[in-house]
């Protein structure tokens, strides 16, 4: 089973490399951009028949080693 976990800071969180790529898009001419928020993206596969346990382990990987749980949320989706 596959899943993905993207990984985003938390709102009030600052994100320097965020606003370094915000502000190069817009000396590219990029005028109308509003905001950039850098993040990470994991695609996972387990092989677990049940999505219930398959996400619970998931969970489990996001919470001891892919996500800073005090700076970072994240969201699991099965693809």
């Amino acid at each position: 089973m596959k899943f993905s976990v993207t990984v985003t800071l938390k709102k009030d969180v600052l994100d320097p490399q965020g606003k370094v790529v915000q502000t190069t898009l817009k000396n590219l001419g990029f005028a109308e951009l509003r905001s950039v928020r850098q993040g990470k993206f994991f695609e996972v596969e387990v092989d677990e028949l049940d999505q219930r346990k398959a996400e619970i382990k998931i969970k489990e990987m996001c919470e001891k080693l892919l996500v800073n749980l005090i700076i970072e949320d994240y969201k699991i989706v099965k693809i």
